[in-house]
């Protein structure tokens, strides 16, 4: 039998508020033209590029549905006609790492790889150069609050794709990619674990933004019936 601290009709430890975000875009000091120069730019780069880059891409990428989910893939295939390369890098899956210092080696591994076994590919100049970005991000309140699950389900259903960003995906950076902010409010204010974990487990990559939401809006009516 459930105990009553553990039930969702409970009211939660403290409100959830529904924020959202705008990312200011700046260019760091990294740039590639060669797969060589890229390699050694990866190693380089602030740690915010390495997410700009991957978990940021994928919210362009909910949008367009086409391409590599990460802009790495992207370029060593559209730029340097890399497939092999290209497949390698998108095969990375954001989710299997505890912060940004692995997966940015797992990304160094996967070129350096390469390289040794395609020592030419390294200087062949690319068509484009490849900039290496971060954001400044700005954060930004919404007017959804809330203090039920009943309202936290509501908010889900009414706040835009955006906030859904911040929450599910932005938030791993600060919380070391382990979780999003919704599943550590059902986790640590509602006390709905099994919950949080499910959540945690919808697929970033194969769902558009309204499908994540979707699903969550589905985990959520489970725990409230």
């Amino acid at each position: 039998m459930t105990s009553p601290a553990l039930t969702p009709q409970r009211t939660p430890a403290k409100p959830f508020y529904f924020n959202t975000s705008a990312h200011l875009l700046r260019i760091t000091t990294q740039k590639a033209g060669t797969l060589a120069d890229f390699l050694d730019a990866l190693r380089k780069c602030p740690k915010d590029s390495i997410f700009q880059h991957t978990f940021r891409t994928l919210q362009e990428h909910h949008f367009i549905r086409e391409g590599f989910s990460n802009d790495f893939a992207h370029w060593t295939l559209s730029a340097c006609n890399e497939p092999s390369l290209a497949e390698r890098l998108a095969s990375v899956d954001v989710r299997e790492f505890t912060a940004v210092a692995e997966l940015r080696e797992r990304f160094v591994q996967i070129v350096a790889g390469f390289l040794q076994e395609n020592a030419a590919a390294g200087l062949r100049p690319a068509e484009d150069t490849f900039y290496f970005c971060a954001s400044d991000i700005v954060v930004m309140p919404t007017s959804f609050v809330a203090s039920t699950m009943q309202e936290f389900a509501e908010g889900l259903r009414q706040v835009s794709v955006h906030s859904i960003h911040h929450h599910f995906i932005e938030a791993r950076l600060r919380l070391k990619l382990m979780s999003n902010d919704f599943s550590q409010w059902l986790h640590e204010d509602v006390g709905l674990t099994e919950t949080a974990r499910e959540l945690n487990r919808i697929d970033i990559y194969t769902a558009t933004l309204e499908n994540v939401r979707a699903q969550m809006v589905r985990i959520v009516e489970r725990a409230l019936a």
